[in-house]
């Protein structure tokens, strides 16, 4: 089984105005250390062969992450390096209309390390779609986030997921939710 790791939407501005002044310092120290813990992955995997895939928000003029911005940039301690795999969207799943399942297949690759942001929206929408297409998926437990909601600060987002997706099938796919330090390419 050929793995490779998908980072989705780690960009600068991915957090931007998302949280009350009282929560946007803390927003962007969780952001920090998901990126940490992202580039450890990210260097494990470049040192074993494993294809890295970032996948890059392009959003519409006046957005946060509007297309040609500094808000759009990919955070530079992530950036795709020569040999990764850029894909660049414009919905929450990484796979519709772009083309991530035809470079992943190019790749043979049968199973997704993925981490990054919003956990609710583009990192759960694409590990159900992945799962859904056939590849098993590994959700790095402590490798995405998001922003705090009305109702739910982004602690409770995030352990929400791990709980809703590990275990979630679709076929003979499955997700299994494990935090960083126990992933190995």
């Amino acid at each position: 089984m050929s793995k490779a790791l998908l980072i989705i939407d780690v960009q600068n501005a991915i957090l931007r105005g998302k949280g009350t002044p009282e929560r946007q310092p803390l927003l962007e120290a969780a952001l920090d250390d998901t990126i940490g813990r992202l580039r450890v992955l990210q260097d494990k995997a470049r040192s074993a062969g494993v294809p890295v895939v970032v996948i890059q928000h392009d959003g519409p003029e006046g957005h946060r992450l509007a297309v040609g911005t500094e808000g759009w940039e990919v955070r530079p301690e992530l950036a795709p390096q020569a040999g990764d795999v850029l894909v660049r969207k414009k919905s929450s799943d990484s796979f519709h209309e772009t083309d991530l399942g035809a470079r992943l297949g190019e790749l043979g690759v049968s199973h997704l390390v993925v981490g990054g942001c919003m956990t609710q929206f583009c990192v759960d929408t694409t590990v159900r779609r992945a799962a859904s297409l056939g590849y098993d998926v590994t959700l790095v437990a402590d490798g995405h986030t998001t922003a705090d909601s009305a109702h739910l600060a982004h602690v409770d987002i995030i352990a929400h997921h791990n709980e809703t997706l590990d275990g979630f099938g679709a076929g003979d796919a499955e997700v299994d939710v494990r935090p960083a330090a126990q992933i190995s390419f």
